[in-house]
């Protein structure tokens, strides 16, 4: 639990002077002789000043110019923030006074606030930017192991399987993400045995294969194969939109059985031909996931389910023993885990060495900012029940929680131009998946799950358009997505060292923070900064900058830092460019709009 700890903190001003502030003046009254009318100018030593939330308040120092007027002069001050104060020292019949603000209960932001010097009749006014910063005081007490691989998505098919060949550096693209455990989901003419709406029993890997086979090659070298979709023939009337014909599964076990001999044994003979993967033996796939999304797809019952992998993990492992299994790649939408997850905790008897769900925050491209990033913590509400389930069956009470697919928004063209989510509305891609919105969403997704338990975390899908990509199919282009991606892996790599370490921060509500000390003795700490500019109508808005003090005097000193941010500005095509910082107690980021930064601190 978070815990709101405020220490005092030191800021410097450095302030011209006498000049400057968009000071001025009103003649009448007060003269003191000469001549000219008289007149009081007031200018500020700066024009801009933060006051961060719980530190120490910060002056401005106010100058009086006068012309023939020796009258005493009064500062006054409006618009300050609801929750912060001003304290005020007037000139009299000097020159110079000052202005101390201080944020108290302020929200974060900029406001423009107004200093009025008078002097009887005589007065003069100037503006001043005050912004509101959030303060994150990072402790060195550690609460719990973190570790998170990141990976990514294939779905191999007809529309997907010329993606390696026509793009030549998509594999050093991919590799250069450090992805564990690939997912391969392959569907439609991906399926490699089977031709919709027959009842072919052919097998051909030509679609398959293009993608399977480079992803072998990069990463891990050990991806998911996700047997998403049974062979047409299995359905009723030929159709995979349709029910098994046999609820048995004996059909569906057979068929991955011939999959494992393909890439792991030396292949399968079927109709006078031999079958084998042009990879084996040095490549094997040794994590296979048991069907895809099986709430959603082909008229499952959570009873169904469990039976079906029941007979299909142990026809597998009678194959090839050393394989690993995923379970149940829920489509996790309200509800779902409390329908699936305790038939499927109570009633497997196969080996099951990971579970898995997947999470979209919206299927709707109307839905605003402010909801997608709303539901982040009913994801982490979802994981937890999660484990409390798997708690009940001590055979899965180790076993990890994997999310195997995350993205913005999952709807898609059904065809014609239609939205599959939202019947009678037309698709609209929502580049949300791509733009600083995701700079924002992604890096408060990976934070909250990390911190409660989940394990490994998958983008929906590598090679696809601005809503789902991080590169797009047609031209291997990179996305912001990428680089989001691609600095989470660096700066967080799964390691059984890693440890959470507690924090305070004094606006959680739009900040989300991710301390975590390495074995190594460095630090790192995440601030994503999901702050919506305007709450009631933003889609794809720009977010509101925000400036986070990170005091880390809690800690012991560092001898080297660097700091990463992506946002708006960030290149496309090289990433953002990491840049030192100096080793201080007390670090102030400024992030404008949605976005991530990440500090490395290093003993």
């Amino acid at each position: 639990m978070k815990s709101l700890i405020l220490a005092a903190s030191y800021l410097t001003l450095a302030f011209a002077t006498a000049c400057g502030g968009g000071g001025s003046s009103a003649g009448g009254g007060g003269s003191s002789g000469g001549g000219g009318s008289p007149s009081v100018t007031l200018s500020l030593a700066s024009s801009s000043v933060t006051a961060f939330q719980g530190q120490a308040p910060v002056t401005v120092n106010a100058t009086i110019a006068r012309s023939n007027f020796s009258g005493s002069v009064t500062l006054t001050l409006s618009g300050l923030p609801t929750g912060a104060t001003g304290g005020i020292t007037s000139p009299g019949s000097g020159d110079n006074g000052s202005v101390v603000f201080n944020a108290g209960s302020a929200a974060a932001g900029t406001y423009s606030v107004t200093i009025s010097a008078s002097g009887g009749t005589l007065g003069s006014n100037a503006t001043l930017s005050l912004t509101i910063g959030a303060t994150a005081e990072i402790l060195s007490t550690q609460n719990g192991p973190f570790s998170v691989a990141m990976s990514t998505s294939f779905q191999p098919a007809e529309w997907d399987s010329a993606f390696f060949t026509t793009n030549t550096q998509a594999t050093t693209t991919l590799a250069n993400l450090g992805p564990h455990h690939i997912r391969l989901q392959a569907v439609s003419e991906g399926v490699p045995q089977g031709s919709e709406g027959t009842n072919s029993t052919s097998w051909d890997f030509s679609t398959l294969d293009p993608i399977v086979q480079p992803v072998l090659g990069v990463g891990d070298h050990s991806p998911e194969f996700q047997l998403a979709k049974a062979p047409p023939f299995m359905y009723a009337n030929d159709d995979d939109s349709n029910a098994f014909s046999d609820l048995t599964f004996a059909q569906f076990a057979g068929y991955a059985q011939n999959l494992v001999q393909y890439y792991n044994t030396g292949g399968f003979t079927a109709n006078s031909q031999h079958f084998v993967s042009p990879a084996y033996p040095g490549e094997k796939i040794t994590w296979w996931g048991i069907y895809n999304e099986p709430n959603l797809n082909n008229s499952l019952t959570p009873q169904q389910y469990v039976t079906m992998y029941n007979a299909v993990v142990p026809a597998m492992q009678s194959v090839d023993s050393s394989i690993k299994f995923v379970g149940l790649e829920l489509s996790d939408y309200s509800g779902q885990p409390q329908t699936w997850v305790p038939p499927f905790v109570s009633g497997v008897t196969a080996q099951v060495d990971a579970l898995a769900t997947h999470f979209y925050s919206s299927c709707n491209q109307k839905d605003t900012d402010v909801q997608l990033f709303s539901s982040i913590p009913n994801f982490a509400a979802d994981v937890q029940y999660f484990y409390q389930q798997m708690e009940t069956n001590p055979a899965l009470a180790s076993a990890p929680l994997w999310v195997t697919e995350n993205n913005v928004n999952a709807d898609y063209d059904a065809g014609n131009g239609m939205s599959a989510c939202n019947p009678g509305q037309t698709f609209v891609t929502d580049v949300r998946g791509s733009s600083p919105f995701f700079a924002a969403w992604r890096p408060y997704v990976f934070s909250q799950l990390g911190k409660n338990g989940v394990q490994a975390l998958y983008h929906w899908d590598f090679d696809a358009d601005q809503q789902f990509g991080e590169v797009l199919y047609g031209n291997d282009q990179i996305e912001l997505s990428y680089w989001v991606d691609y600095w989470i892996g660096q700066t967080f790599p799964a390691s059984a060292g890693s440890q959470l370490l507690n924090y305070g921060d004094s606006d959680d509500a739009e900040l989300e923070i991710l301390p975590v000390t390495n074995s190594d003795g460095s630090v790192v700490v995440m601030v994503a900064n999901h702050a919506v500019n305007n709450p009631s109508t933003d889609n794809n808005g720009s977010g509101a900058p925000r400036s986070v003090l990170v005091n880390l005097s809690d800690l012991p000193v560092f001898s080297s830092a660097s700091l990463v941010t992506i946002d708006s500005t960030t290149s496309l095509a090289n990433g953002p460019t990491p840049t030192s910082v100096t080793p201080a107690a007390q670090i102030t980021l400024t992030l404008n709009g949605y976005s991530v930064a990440f500090l490395t601190l290093k003993p």
